[in-house]
C-alpha cells in the first residue's frame, strides 16, 4: 500500500483535490480573521493601561516599562510552546491553547488589582503574555494552504481582522473603567476583563471551528510531494533559506524593539501633559489600527514590489515616527496621533515583509516550530525595548527614547543592502 492511501480519507480528499486545497485555504482566512478579532481586543489592554496599573502600585515611572517587559517575556516563553505545539498537533490546538493561557493571565491581573499584590501583577502579565505571542503567530495560519504569490496577502488579511478589535479596545477603557469601578474593581483594570473575555473567545473559535487543520493538510501534501521530486538542488536550498531566516527576523526583531520601546512609554508621556485616559484611547487605538488596518494594501505590496524594498520602507516610516514623537510637544494631541500613527505603519511594514521572507523560506515539516522560534527573539526584542524604554525616558527624557528609536531603525538599511548584494552574487554565481 502507498504511503498515500495509509492517509485518513479525509486527509485524502484534500491531497487529491486542488480545488478542495483552495476551499480549505478560504475557509481558514475566515476562521483566523473571527479569532483575530476576538484577539486584537485582548491584546490592545495591556498596551494600553500596563504601564499605568504599574506606575501606579510602585509610584514611580521607572518602572513603568515593566508591565510590557513581562507580557512581552511571557509571549517569548509561549511563542516557543504555541510554535512546538502547533509543529506537533497542528495549528487549532496550539493557537486555541495559547489564547486560553492569555484569557487566565487577564483574570490574574484583574485579581491583582483588586488585592493591591505587586507580585500577583508580574505573574499574571507574564501569563497574559501568551495572548499577545498567540495573536503574532495566528497570521502564520493562513499562510500553511497559500502558494507563493499569496503568502504576503495571506498574513495581511489575519492581520487586518485584528484591527476591529485592537481599535475598539483602547477606545473602550472609559467604558470598561466605568464599569469595573461600578463593580468594586480599580477602574485600570477594566480593560483586562475586556481582553478576558476576548482571548478566551478566540481560543474556543479556533479550538471548535478550525477543522480540518490547515498545517496538518499542508505538511501531508508537501511530504507527498517529497517522494515524487528529486532533492539535486537540496544544498542549494538549505542555504537560502538559511539567509532568508536571518534576514526576515532580523527585519522583525528591528521593528519590534521601536515600535514597543515608543508605544510603551507614550501614555505615561501623555499623562503628563495633562492628557487623560480618553486621550490616551484615541492614540494608542489609532496607533494600534496603523499597525493591523493598513494590511491588506501592505500584503499586496509585499507581493508585488518585493519583500525587501517594503523592510526599507520600515525602516524609513519609523525613522519619521521618531523624529516627530521625539521633536514634537507632548501637548499635541494631532502631532502625537500622527506619530504613533506612523510607529504601527512602520511596525506592519517590517512583520508583514518579514513573515512573508520566514515563509519563504522554510518547510512545512519545521516551519511551525521555527516560526515559533524566531517569534520568541521578536518578543525578547520587545521585552528589552519596553524595559529599558522606562528608564530611558525617567533618566533622560521622552524626545532622547524616541530619537534613540528612530535612529536604530536605519539599522535596517544595511540588512536591505546586505540581502541585495547575496542576491547579486548568488546570480553572477
Amino acid at each position: 500500500m502507498s504511503e498515500k492511501n495509509d492517509q485518513p480519507a479525509w486527509l485524502q480528499k484534500y491531497m487529491k483535490s486542488p480545488s478542495k486545497q483552495q476551499e480549505l485555504y478560504k475557509r481558514t482566512l475566515v476562521i483566523v480573521m473571527l479569532s483575530q478579532i476576538f484577539g486584537g481586543a485582548g491584546l490592545a489592554a495591556g498596551i494600553t493601561v500596563g504601564a499605568l496599573i504599574a506606575r501606579d502600585m510602585l509610584g514611580t515611572d521607572s518602572f513603568a516599562g515593566v508591565p510590557v517587559a513581562l507580557f512581552t517575556l511571557g509571549s517569548a516563553a509561549a511563542a516557543l510552546i504555541v510554535g512546538r505545539l502547533s509543529q506537533r498537533f497542528g495549528r487549532r490546538f496550539g493557537l486555541g491553547a495559547g489564547f486560553i493561557t492569555g484569557g487566565i493571565g487577564a483574570i490574574g491581573v484583574v485579581a491583582a488589582a483588586v488585592m493591591n499584590n505587586v507580585f500577583l501583577l508580574f505573574v499574571s502579565l507574564f501569563i497574559y503574555g501568551a495572548g499577545t505571542a498567540t495573536n503574532l503567530q495566528a497570521r502564520y495560519a493562513g499562510t500553511d494552504m497559500a502558494n507563493a504569490t499569496q503568502r504576503a496577502t495571506a498574513v495581511s488579511i489575519a492581520m487586518v481582522s485584528t484591527t476591529f478589535g485592537a481599535v475598539a479596545g483602547p477606545n473602550l477603557v472609559g467604558v470598561m473603567g466605568r464599569f469595573a469601578e461600578g463593580i468594586g474593581i480599580p477602574p485600570l483594570a477594566g480593560p483586562f476583563i475586556l481582553a478576558a473575555a476576548a482571548y478566551l473567545l478566540a481560543g474556543l473559535v479556533l479550538i471548535t471551528m478550525l477543522r480540518p487543520d490547515p498545517l496538518v493538510v499542508a505538511k501531508a501534501i508537501a511530504d507527498a510531494s517529497a517522494k515524487k521530486e528529486t532533492h539535486s538542488f537540496n544544498k542549494d536550498e538549505v542555504t537560502s533559506d538559511r539567509r532568508g531566516i536571518v534576514i526576515g527576523a532580523t527585519v522583525m526583531i528591528l521593528t519590534q524593539i521601536v515600535m514597543v520601546a515608543i508605544m510603551t512609554m507614550t501614555p505615561v508621556h501623555m499623562e503628563h501633559h495633562g492628557h487623560g485616559l480618553r486621550d490616551v484611547g484615541i492614540v494608542i487605538g489609532i496607533h494600534i489600527g496603523a499597525m493591523y488596518l493598513p494590511s491588506l494594501v501592505t500584503g499586496i505590496l509585499v507581493d508585488k514590489i518585493g519583500r525587501m524594498t517594503m523592510a526599507a520602507a520600515a525602516g524609513a516610516t519609523l525613522l519619521a515616527a521618531g523624529l516627530v514623537s521625539g521633536l514634537t510637544s507632548g501637548e499635541s494631541m494631532l502631532m502625537l496621533i500622527i506619530a504613533l500613527a506612523l510607529l504601527g505603519l512602520g511596525w506592519n511594514f517590517g512583520l508583514i515583509s518579514g513573515t512573508a521572507l520566514i515563509v519563504d523560506s522554510t518547510n512545512l515539516s519545521t516551519r511551525a516550530k521555527t516560526q515559533g522560534a524566531i517569534d520568541v527573539f521578536i518578543a525578547l526584542a520587545g521585552a528589552a525595548g519596553g524595559a529599558l524604554s522606562g528608564i530611558i525616558a525617567a533618566y533622560f527624557s521622552y524626545a532622547v527614547l524616541s530619537l534613540a528609536g528612530g535612529l536604530l531603525s536605519l539599522l535596517l538599511v544595511p540588512v536591505v543592502i546586505w540581502s541585495r548584494s547575496k542576491r547579486k552574487s548568488r546570480k553572477a554565481a
